[in-house]
């Protein structure tokens, strides 16, 4: 009977989804450690780019390109071997914009373009947004360094890598637009161990790239598949090699009667916990034709400073995650009543709150720390930097990523676990975090590294000149910062590493909040982090710490 029924499904508190706007506008913490790092820096071009990233539109596009997983092709419908992989029209749009942004070669522009700084910032923004379709972007980045060891390639191949544009056509380089490029450095005996390596690379012939080799073996993991060309790994009679190993052939290699397409296999794709939309994959090499760059027998040398960088994006990455959950936590919490009144109003939410504001801060500054390094080579001090700080940002935040994650989560309830609409990203964020732990070496290999580079010139007076800034700020950090050089010239067994990888990160974040954050953050960072004043969770802040100003602070406008 009509109105005999009160209405059963009427929707009340629920927070409305966060789109429509400006990412970096925002985020009050990225703008000062910018202003910090790089203070003569023009940030409109982060502005625009962080009100396109915060778009409804490109929401869904990072919704459908993670929702729609790429697909594998090994063969066409006449049974010709083609080895593709074909992703959603929402990838190449995500794709094309970070290209249109410049993150994957412009700061290795030689007619100037973006900073290294500016541009860590640009991919924490685009990490918000969407993760994986990052890695293609990441490689790129992180190959052209180590590619000018070959003069002739990097002639031919930097134009394109360089340029802001995306082209996902399957032709030669010289055809396209724009170049990516990825690397294949682990096989399934090995992992981390690249020395066990059984890759074999056969001299072949001398021809304009140099010494070319043809390669059998294969990679266990080989992301993005569908780059243009690869930095691998290969045996050769002197040892461990690293080799470029394009998809499609130059007219000069291709003999008589044989196929431009390389003899690259892609045997699967894999399935992975996260980062649903890049496409890794397990691939055979038949003979397939490289090039050597760089000195034969040296690989491994020639993979340390790609490892720098691919290590210093993965933080950057993982502090951008931290943003984007954060975010979603503040603006949830901020709409979505609970007994009498809104979450975020609640003390024991807002304790959570204030302390995931504090982690992402702190992920942000240090993270942005690293970047600066790579704007100035000549500096003796920022290379030590470089080399010290690399492996410590890299463990420490991925280590805390996949934490946070799961305390944003919490802060949703059941609408955090869901994999639906807008509130499932953190959801996605969850998933992706281990990932940037993991990849370009675990929490160990990040340890090792340490060790390795306090090997490396007087490294206790590097860390003590860069936390002097801060002396006398706050007694837990003044005792810190005294013992760890120390700790640093005496650090000789791995046993210790983890912990002085630890204890150093926070030392650096605190001073770096001293220089770039308002005083409240700071002193609740050091009075939790540093003086012991801070549980084993997330919500321990003391009731002393000022909560409103660090809540307003990191709130999404």
């Amino acid at each position: 009977m009509p109105g005999a029924f009160d209405p059963t499904h009427e929707v009340f508190n629920q927070p409305s989804p966060l789109i429509d706007y400006n990412l970096f506008g925002s985020n009050q913490a990225l703008r000062c450690a910018l202003r910090f790092n790089a203070p003569t820096l023009d940030c409109a071009n982060l502005m625009a780019l962080g009100g396109v990233l915060g778009s409804a539109d490109m929401q869904m596009h990072a919704r459908l390109a993670n929702t729609h997983a790429p697909e594998l092709h090994s063969h066409d419908r006449f049974g010709r071997r083609v080895d593709q992989v074909e992703f959603h029209p929402s990838y190449h749009v995500l794709m094309a914009a970070a290209a249109q942004a410049g993150l994957h070669g412009s700061a290795w522009a030689a007619d100037g373009g973006l900073t290294h700084t500016e541009r860590a910032a640009a991919l924490m923004l685009f990490n918000e947004l969407e993760p994986s379709v990052l890695c293609p972007i990441v490689m790129t980045y992180a190959v052209i360094p180590a590619l000018r060891a070959n003069p002739a390639i990097a002639r031919d191949w930097l134009p394109g890598l360089t340029r802001r544009a995306y082209d996902p056509s399957f032709r030669l380089y010289s055809g396209k637009a724009g170049l990516t490029m990825g690397m294949g450095m682990t096989e399934k005996q090995g992992g981390s161990d690249v020395r066990a390596n059984t890759t074999r690379a056969i001299p072949d012939a001398q021809d304009a790239w140099g010494q070319r080799f043809a390669l059998v073996g294969h990679k266990w993991f080989f992301s993005a598949p569908m780059c243009d060309a690869f930095l691998v790994l290969a045996q050769t009679a002197a040892g461990l090699s690293c080799f470029f190993l394009p998809r499609i052939l130059p007219d000069f290699a291709i003999g008589q009667g044989a196929e431009s397409a390389n003899a690259i296999r892609v045997q699967r794709l894999k399935d992975k916990l996260g980062n649903k939309a890049n496409a890794s994959s397990e691939v055979e090499f038949q003979g397939a034709t490289a090039w050597l760059v760089g000195q034969e027998g040296r690989g491994v040398q020639q993979i340390l400073e790609m490892g720098n960088v691919t290590r210093m994006d993965s933080a950057t990455g993982t502090s951008g995650l931290m943003r984007q959950a954060l975010a979603i936590a503040l603006h949830h919490c901020a709409q979505r009543q609970a007994f009498g009144k809104p979450l975020i109003a609640q003390p024991l939410m807002r304790n959570v709150l204030a302390d995931l504001a504090l982690e992402a801060e702190a992920a942000c500054a240090l993270s942005l720390r690293v970047a600066r390094c790579f704007d100035h080579p000549d500096d003796a001090h920022e290379q030590q930097m470089k080399r010290l700080l690399t492996p410590i940002a890299k463990y420490w935040i991925c280590k805390r990523g996949s934490v946070f994650a799961q305390e944003a989560m919490e802060c949703l309830g059941g609408n955090g676990y869901v994999e639906e609409g807008g509130r499932g990203i953190v959801a996605r964020i969850y998933r992706e975090m281990p990932l940037n732990s993991i990849w370009e070496g675990a929490g160990n290999i990040m340890a090792l590294d340490l060790l390795r580079a306090l090997r490396k010139g007087d490294m206790a007076a590097a860390l003590a000149r860069e936390l002097a800034p801060a002396k006398g700020a706050h007694p837990a950090l003044d005792a810190l910062a005294a013992a760890l050089p120390e700790r640093v010239e005496l650090m000789a067994t791995e046993n210790g590493a983890r912990r002085l990888a630890q204890d150093v990160a926070l030392a650096l974040q605190a001073a770096l909040m001293f220089q770039s954050a308002p005083g409240a953050v700071f002193a609740a960072f050091c009075d939790s982090r540093l003086a012991g004043n801070w549980g084993l969770s997330f919500g321990t802040l003391d009731v002393g710490v000022d909560f409103d100003a660090i809540v307003a602070r990191a709130m999404p406008h």
